[in-house]
């Protein structure tokens, strides 16, 4: 076990403890920030921090073990793990389309650590925030009470080319280099090829799939976004959506919401609050951007959807 100050000014201070649980027979590793000092059966609060993409428990620049201690200084358990295949945990990654287990497992962990937890929250980023809804797609978990989500994927060839074609191309028409470039007979010519082709992309059918079929065989099977978005549509808890400035990937995620009719009107449920930090990256790393990620995660926990100071 090991312990520390946590946040400047936030007491208690934090404790680790390293934990072994099983999923299907492959054993998982994870880490537990509680607060310092305090019995866990008298914790009421839990997050468990699904990790996305090729990660593993510390997250990119370690944003995971800062988002742990954090919660912990604040009297709030939180378990970050490694899902199977990942970090020193057993098995195979099964893609994060496929990881409800793994997260079902963690949530055991939690809760059996902390006995006492009335509400668990999970947090993700990227495909982890994806995985988080295809996690309550699968399980309807009513010990889940809320849902921080960072950036999710939705990634799909239509979604891309049209985040493509609204945020990269469209203020490239608007450089003056660039029309130089053209003339010139630079790259500005392909640079027009493949806005074309990224228009054709945004302007096709489907939306990821998952429509229905017209040859008597009935409807194909949702797809990943879909899903996701039948969770949202419903879960009865909180959900807090963090959405980087500067990430592709965030704003392709606003964009299919948007779009596609199986999201229209989700952001605007009640009980869903977004918040936008203008110059963040994919993964928040810059220290102000980082500072923002935790204030607003660390209000939402402690205050639910009460406003939130500017940063």
């Amino acid at each position: 076990m090991s312990a520390g100050a946590g946040l400047a000014g936030a007491a208690p201070a934090w404790e680790e403890r390293a934990l072994a649980f099983d999923c299907r027979g492959q054993q998982l590793i994870g880490v537990l920030a509680v607060p310092a000092g305090a019995a866990t059966a008298a914790v009421d609060t839990g997050v468990v921090i699904v990790t996305g993409g090729p990660q593993y428990r510390a997250g990119a620049h370690r944003v995971f073990v800062c988002l742990a201690r954090a919660l912990a200084g604040a009297g709030v358990a939180a378990l970050r793990f490694d899902l199977r295949g990942m970090g020193d945990s057993e098995g195979d990654f099964p893609g994060f389309e496929h990881v409800a287990p793994d997260v079902a497992a963690a949530v055991d962990a939690l809760q059996a650590q902390c006995p006492g937890l009335r509400r668990v929250l999970l947090w993700g980023l990227c495909d982890g925030a994806s995985a988080a809804l295809l996690y309550l797609h699968a399980t309807r978990d009513a010990r889940v009470r809320g849902l921080c989500l960072l950036n999710p994927w939705v990634r799909s060839a239509q979604s891309l080319a049209r985040a493509h074609v609204k945020h990269y191309y469209l203020q490239r028409l608007l450089q003056g280099e660039f029309w130089r470039k053209l003339l010139r007979g630079g790259v500005g010519l392909a640079a027009l090829g493949d806005l074309a082709g990224n228009l054709r992309g945004a302007l096709g059918r489907g939306s990821g799939g998952g429509a229905a079929r017209g040859d008597g065989q009935g409807a194909a099977p949702a797809s990943y976004q879909q899903r996701m978005a039948q969770a949202w549509r419903g879960f009865d808890g909180e959900v807090l959506l963090l959405i980087a400035g500067q990430d592709l990937t965030g704003r392709e995620f606003l964009e299919h919401a948007a779009a596609d009719a199986h999201w229209r009107g989700l952001l605007q449920r009640p009980g869903v609050r977004r918040e936008d930090c203008a110059g963040a990256d994919h993964t928040f790393s810059s220290e102000p951007a980082c500072a923002w990620l935790l204030q607003r995660t660390l209000a939402w926990v402690r205050h639910g959807h009460a406003p939130l100071t500017s940063a």
